[in-house]
């Protein structure tokens, strides 16, 4: 998709047409645009480090900084590339960056990290879960996703929210199926040790087995849920995770 760009007619429209015309829709238009070949995403880092090593830290490396940070790259990583790049383009030159990178990377806020958590995964994140609150310890999100045969839903819990100790009873079948989708969580069944979830993990859950799931202390995580049919199925939920058995994961 062509990056859309007015800057050159805007600044130099009628001084420099030409030099403005290449900007908008050569530089900006065609080369930018060319995601086939390199992402939006690469294409502001190399940007970024290229006008770093020139000591270009204006305002158009504040823009290009912004536009780094919208194309996906993060306060970590941004911290990396710099620090990077210091050895070989100088110090002096990363601590200007820095000081402009850390403005544009301000603390992330809640709807800013959950709308980069919902952009990592296809599923939506839903609506607050609040049918479920009472058997959560933080914020979580409930995403039905089908109904019709089983029950599959999309569920998303914010950093260090978790579910609390629960059992899925059946007197035949039932019990649960997890498929980690998005960020990073934990499983744990009572008397083992927690299970760290990425996406792409399944999680096979017996009926009977009393055990506790939600999110990593610093990241967002969604999985999805399926029911797995049984015969006399109920879900009995009991105390929550404590803080103490949370931290102490880590």
């Amino acid at each position: 998709m062509a990056v859309k760009q007015t800057a050159g007619r805007d600044a130099l429209g009628e001084f420099a047409p030409k030099f403005a015309e290449l900007n908008d829709e050569v530089l900006f238009g065609q080369v930018w645009s060319r995601e086939d070949k390199l992402s939006l995403r690469d294409r502001s880092l190399v940007t970024v480090v290229a006008l770093m090593a020139q000591g270009l830290t204006d305002s158009s490396f504040r823009y290009h900084l912004t536009a780094a940070k919208n194309n996906g790259i993060t306060r970590t990583e941004i911290a990396e590339i710099l620090t990077h790049a210091a050895f070989y383009v100088g110090w002096p030159k990363a601590w200007a960056a820095f000081r402009m990178a850390k403005e544009v990377w301000a603390e992330e806020s809640a709807e800013d990290a959950k709308a980069k958590h919902q952009s990592e995964m296809v599923f939506p994140i839903g609506a607050s879960n609040d049918g479920f609150a009472q058997y959560f310890s933080g914020k979580s999100y409930l995403a039905p996703l089908s109904t019709a045969q089983v029950g599959i839903y999309n569920v998303t819990f914010e950093p260090g929210c978790r579910n609390n100790w629960h059992i899925h009873h059946a007197s035949k079948g039932g019990g649960q199926l997890l498929i980690c989708t998005a960020g990073e969580g934990w499983y744990q069944e009572e008397g083992k040790r927690a299970v760290s979830l990425t996406p792409g993990m399944v999680v096979t859950i017996p009926a009977e087995v009393k055990h506790w799931h939600g999110a990593k202390a610093n990241s967002w995580f969604s999985h999805i849920a399926v029911e797995v049919p049984g015969e006399n199925t109920r879900n009995e939920w009991c105390e929550p995770v404590s803080d103490e058995v949370y931290t102490a994961l880590g």
